[in-house]
Parts: structure tokens; sequence; C-alpha cells
């Protein structure tokens, strides 16, 4: 398993980009925990994460979209600091 985290920044300035940015952001709720407006995170097998990088890059606009994939052994503990009193979006996460 990886811990992967999500973030894009989708031109959304035409229906297109608009149309692009619902989606993705479909896509990438299948597979990670929306975890604020353009970040999604969870844990995915290689084949999962291949997976949701084949469908993202069958909708996003190379050359005005962007998009990255951080990705991390679940070996790795991955720390979180909430700097805000507002409640964890994944908190309810099983």
């Amino acid at each position: 398993m990886l811990r992967v985290i999500l973030v894009y920044d989708i031109c959304t300035e035409d229906k297109e980009g608009q149309k692009r940015l619902s989606v993705i952001r479909k896509i990438a709720r299948k597979y990670l925990n929306h975890v604020q407006k353009s970040v999604f995170e969870g844990e995915l097998t290689e084949g999962d994460l291949e997976r949701l990088k084949y469908e993202i890059s069958l909708v996003v606009n190379e050359t005005e979209d962007f998009v990255i994939v951080y990705s991390l052994p679940s070996t790795v503990v991955l720390k979180r600091d909430f700097l805000t009193k507002t409640e964890d979006p994944t908190s309810n996460i099983i």
C-alpha cells in the first residue's frame, strides 16, 4: 500500500475547464478521501494509483491544468498538524 496525496488546480475559465474539474474531482473521490477543495488523500495499492493517474491523464489539459500526486510507502509515518480548530474531514473514515 502507498500513502497518496493528490492536489490539483484546474483552469476553469471556460465551460470545458469546469467540466474537467468536475470529472477529475469525481475520479479522485473514487480512490481517495476529499480533504479540502482540491486536496485528496488516502491509501492505495500501486495498481489503483496507476489507474487513478491514467484516468486523470485522459481528462486533464496538460498545458492549462496542474496536478501533483505524492506517494509514500505506507511504512512512512505521515505527521499531520492541524493549525485550526476545524474538524478533520477524514476523521469519520474507518
